[in-house]
């Protein structure tokens, strides 16, 4: 990159980050979490076109991607790298990240089945720790050796010969964060019905974390999940 579209490029990005509200919008998407443009625009109080072309100009600028998911849009900070430079800049000026309230009622944040795959609270520090141990590559999304024999070890099987994809990020409607889905995915919750860690509630998806699931997920993956 030559020095004069070096130049432009930080002069676009600062431009792109120099409004009110594309500020507004980044600091509620520095938790981490993905959020729709309709979100957005509640919480820093603009119209849904407006969001829309807010939203737009963060795209294009490479700050914030686009995420498309059954009927909507989750917009989130863009990578690792953005979130550094933007945590830097609120360190700077003494902002603090702010929260979306989720209105999801809490036994369903907490734990519930999305198709064949767990979802909530419970599955998204599940797939973060496989990640965080190392049994599961964040890129591939495919399990090393010493992730297979443990997994093998709790007897989480799948079909050796399928089109479905083995594994994948599946972001969480109440969470805004990934849980695991695809044939592991499956597997997991299979596993976890199976030696009774969790059971499903009839009518519902809802899950329960029993009280030996609880130990089983500190014990075989040092996750302690908070009481609720």
């Amino acid at each position: 990159m030559d020095e004069q579209h070096l130049e432009q490029r930080l002069a676009d990005v600062a431009a792109a980050v120099a409004d009110k509200t594309r500020a507004g919008m980044l600091c509620l998407l520095m938790d981490g979490r993905a959020y729709t443009a309709t979100e957005l625009a509640a919480a820093t109080s603009v119209s849904a076109s407006t969001a829309s072309s807010h939203l737009a100009r963060l795209v294009d600028q490479h700050l914030v991607r686009c995420t498309p998911q059954g009927r909507h849009r989750y917009f989130s900070i863009a990578s690792t790298q953005v979130a550094n430079a933007l945590e830097t800049l609120m360190g700077l000026v003494g902002a603090r990240v702010r929260n979306i309230h989720s209105h999801t009622p809490q036994h369903l944040r907490f734990a519930r089945t999305c198709y064949d795959h767990m979802a909530g609270e419970m599955a998204v520090a599940l797939h973060d720790r496989l990640i965080t141990l190392g049994w599961l590559d964040h890129d591939s999304y495919q399990l090393n050796e010493p992730g297979l024999q443990a997994l093998a070890q709790l007897g989480v099987s799948w079909p050796s010969a399928s089109r479905r994809r083995f594994a994948c990020a599946c972001l969480d409607w109440s969470e805004r964060q990934a849980h695991l889905g695809g044939q592991l995915g499956a597997a997991l919750l299979q596993a976890f019905e199976r030696q009774h860690w969790v059971e499903r509630q009839l009518e519902s998806r809802q899950l329960t974390l029993t009280a030996g699931g609880r130990k089983a997920l500190e014990r075989h993956f040092g996750l302690v999940l908070p009481a609720w």
